[in-house]
């Protein structure tokens, strides 16, 4: 049986993909919280000794550290059998999704939330950028989850828990009152939150907060 160990920081949705996916497939891990807000990931130590790409999460599986969210959904998808594409089809839908969220929605909003909530005076036409590419990318998984009920059909998969991270955060964080610009989107939010097991971020890891500047 292997043992896990996930550093991470409570607001960050790329931590809390892998702390749920774990969760979700009756998996327990040791938390170690991360001092992000405090910048230990941009020192040489961190970079020598934890993750030489200087990023949260790292997730330690029997003492061999992971990096990069996306390729450890799809290692612990396969390690488990569960949240993956069943056919070549399947498959090829689940990166289609999985790979448009990582460069487009996940990569838009950690942004955005992160430089209006987090920093005490982010500027305001960054954030209005951010807002015009994150309104058509929402714009998108709306339309497509008004006709599916989950990322590639009928059932989950770790596209899924990918695209879904950092939009279950609160409207204050994000920004956007889904459940009343997006219905399509938060009725799929609450159908992942109905899976056994599923927790929110805030529950799963502990820690010390960032200071929340949002207004």
């Amino acid at each position: 049986m292997s043992t896990y160990c996930l550093h991470y920081f409570p607001e960050s949705g790329n931590s809390y993909k892998l702390a749920l996916m774990l969760t979700l497939c009756g998996e327990r891990f040791e938390p170690v919280w991360t001092d992000f807000g405090g910048g230990v990931t941009r020192t040489p130590e961190w970079r020598r000794d934890v993750n030489e790409m200087g990023e949260i999460p790292v997730l330690e599986v029997d003492g061999e550290r992971l990096t990069q969210t996306a390729p450890i959904l799809l290692k612990l998808a396969k390690q488990f059998g569960r949240f993956s594409g069943e056919t070549e089809q399947e498959q090829f839908e689940l990166l289609r999704w999985l790979f448009w969220d990582n460069h487009k929605l996940t990569g838009y909003m950690a942004t955005y939330r992160y430089l209006r909530t987090f920093t005490p005076s982010p500027d305001e036409h960054v954030l209005k950028h951010f807002r015009r590419r994150l309104d058509d990318f929402l714009s998108i998984l709306e339309q497509h989850m008004q006709k599916n009920a989950f990322a590639i059909g009928e059932r989950p998969t770790v596209a899924d828990i990918s695209m879904m991270a950092y939009l279950h955060y609160p409207a204050d964080e994000t920004g956007y009152d889904l459940a009343a610009s997006h219905p399509a989107i938060n009725a799929w939010l609450k159908r992942m939150a109905q899976l056994p097991g599923w927790k929110s971020a805030y529950d799963l890891l502990p820690g010390k907060r960032l200071t929340h500047y949002a207004k």
